[in-house]
């Protein structure tokens, strides 16, 4: 018999569990607070980017997935709490009250398994989760079992990845790696709540420090007038230790949130993580900045002049339509002020939230053909196919931020080429 579970937050976490979990034979009640998300996944319109969901849900709405605002009364085997804890960025204080919200919902009905799904700062399972349950019921069964995919191969990815599970105690764990059996081909059980908590944050964390090492090394070879490619190709080349990541843009909904989430569970903050974060935010300002002294030591101003922005979502490959830390928003205020005119594309991004940024959409023929300057923000693979040769126009600046076009090319037809940390020497003026 399938095993029948509620997912509460239908955001991306829930989503994509929704849709590997249907596809794998699970009947899913997927539950959301928002009306305009239910009314829409209940008419079979996916609110998010992600390959493989909108099949999943064209072939299984309606028979083994349902989408409501409330979890149904029949029994489940599980309660699946995806919802959203967002971070004020301006404070890094976590704000966990959608999480206490459907734990409270859980609650109301009779006692099931509950899984927290969402990412969380360590201690949280245990301090909000658990006494919205214990205060309703005499006994509670409850896990921590992170979602650690990526945007682009999540449904791939969530039945590939080791599941990590921590249980309130020995009945829960049994009970989480039950569920979840069928859904993964590796479960690795943990000793706690906690500990699978901070799997999670340890992941991203992790990653985060390494492409801030990458964006170190590149603000270092910059001062010195070096290529850091060039160094990081030479560091990497057949050495047997770590190879280091190249200089970025590091966005994401995970990404530039969990650091945070990491450094409010620790009484003593933690070193490492805090710098890197705060690294790799500066960076779109920084590059934004570099962008507008470039323009303006080739156009001897920048008042008036339209700058061509290629990428709005925070990544290009997997390709997303996330806007979730994007660089875009800390580089437009930079764009602003310097009184550019700035024009946007990207493969998934609407047109509509390109406007609500302040940009205005263009097709990727005029963003070459009418620009003074452009930016390549991200590395979707329809940019990295780009023939540059016949497309420069009066282009007087090309910022490369990935450094995936031809820059020979550019640089041939008298086009200042740059990307992060680096200027080409031959183009200089």
């Amino acid at each position: 018999m399938p095993k029948t579970v509620g997912v509460v937050g239908m955001g991306y976490v829930g989503l994509t569990l929704a849709a590997a979990m249907a596809r794998k034979g699970y009947v899913v009640h997927g539950v959301d607070a928002s009306p305009r998300v239910v009314e829409a996944l209940s008419n079979g319109r996916i609110h998010l980017y992600e390959p493989g969901v909108q099949e999943a849900f064209a072939r299984y709405l309606g028979t083994t997935v349902r989408i409501s605002d409330r979890l149904p009364d029949e029994p489940l085997d599980a309660a699946i709490l995806s919802v959203s804890t967002p971070v004020d960025l301006s404070t890094g204080v976590p704000d966990l009250r959608n999480l206490r919200a459907a734990a409270e919902h859980v609650a109301e009905r009779p006692a099931t398994l509950v899984v927290v799904r969402s990412t969380v700062p360590i201690g949280a399972s245990r301090a909000i989760v658990l006494p919205a349950l214990t205060a309703r019921w005499d006994r509670v069964r409850l896990v921590m079992a992170p979602e650690r995919t990526i945007q682009g191969q999540a449904l791939r990815e969530i039945v590939e990845l080791p599941q990590v599970i921590g249980g309130l105690d020995d009945g829960s764990l049994r009970a989480g790696v039950e569920v979840f059996r069928d859904l993964s081909d590796q479960i690795v059980p943990v000793s706690s709540l906690e500990t699978a908590e901070m799997v999670k944050l340890s992941n991203n964390c992790h990653t985060d420090v390494i492409y801030a090492f990458g964006n170190e090394l590149a603000l270092i070879a910059e001062q010195h007038g070096l290529d850091p490619l060039e160094v990081i190709r030479a560091t990497n080349l057949d050495y047997p230790r770590p190879d280091l990541a190249k200089p970025g843009y590091v966005g994401g909904g995970c990404l530039s949130k969990d650091p945070y989430l990491m450094i409010a569970s620790s009484p003593r903050p933690p070193y490492l993580v805090d710098r890197a974060r705060s690294l790799n935010e500066r960076l779109p300002g920084h590059v934004a900045e570099r962008l507008v002294e470039l323009i303006g030591e080739t156009a001897g101003h920048t008042e008036g002049l339209r700058l061509s922005v290629l990428g709005w979502a925070y990544k290009g490959w997997p390709a997303t339509d996330d806007m979730r830390g994007t660089p875009i928003a800390d580089m437009m205020p930079i764009f602003r002020a310097a009184g550019l005119v700035v024009m946007g594309h990207d493969p998934l991004v609407s047109d509509e939230v390109i406007r609500q940024y302040g940009g205005e959409p263009v097709s990727l023929d005029k963003a070459f053909a009418d620009a003074d300057a452009m930016i390549v923000v991200n590395d979707h693979p329809d940019y990295r196919a780009i023939e540059v040769e016949d497309r420069l126009g009066g282009l007087r600046v090309l910022f490369d931020s990935w450094r995936i076009l031809d820059e020979a090319a550019v640089t041939r037809h008298g086009v200042r080429y740059a990307g992060i940390g680096y200027v080409a020497k031959d183009s200089a003026q």
